[in-house]
């Protein structure tokens, strides 16, 4: 038996900058992206930008379909963008875009790496910070790290709006976070 391993095929046909609004939505598209990961994305792009490429797919007619990449390309769809432009057909696609996220998602954490790493980062977005913040809570983390660095003191408003059911509760929230505010649900 041999140990050697298979030979993997490139897809990456080629990078492009295209201007974000021109790339297609998938229509399979299966993953929603809430009012929080919306503004920890701006922070994340306001802080450092593009540091990644979207993933699309060149249809019959030379328009790219987004396999991967949808919320970024909403929250600057006027700006041009890096696009890796894959030689995969729909039945491809579809594959990449249901397993892309998931492989990603089961990777696991290593306490110390990421405490450390958490003591180093600093950011100036709330958004980032709760993200991070839950991060290391979902780790175990979160009463061990040190706080996030940044500034002292940040100004909140909040309202408090007081709902006659949990019904009524939820449909505000989704509606208010579809708005792009930053909510949470609370029960006096």
């Amino acid at each position: 038996m041999s140990n050697r391993r298979p030979i993997v095929r490139d897809r990456i046909r080629e990078l492009r900058r295209v201007r974000a609004a021109d790339l297609l939505p998938n229509p399979r598209n299966w993953r929603l992206h809430p009012a929080s990961q919306r503004a920890a994305l701006e922070g994340v792009l306001s802080e450092i930008g593009f540091a990644d490429a979207l993933l699309a797919r060149e249809l019959s007619d030379g328009r790219l379909e987004l396999v991967d990449g949808h919320l970024r390309a909403e929250t600057a769809p006027d700006q041009l963008v890096p696009v890796l432009v894959l030689d995969v057909d729909e039945a491809e696609a579809n594959k990449i875009l249901l397993t892309l996220d998931p492989l990603s998602a089961m990777a696991e954490a290593s306490r110390e790496q990421l405490d450390a790493l958490l003591g180093e980062v600093e950011t100036g977005s709330a958004a980032v910070e709760s993200m991070l913040a839950e991060l290391a809570e979902d780790a175990g983390i979160a009463s061990e790290a040190a706080p996030l660095s940044t500034p002292d003191y940040v100004e909140r408003f909040c309202v408090v709006i007081e709902c006659a059911s949990e019904a009524e509760q939820a449909a505000l929230l989704a509606r208010l976070e579809d708005e792009g505010l930053e909510c949470r649900a609370l029960i006096a």
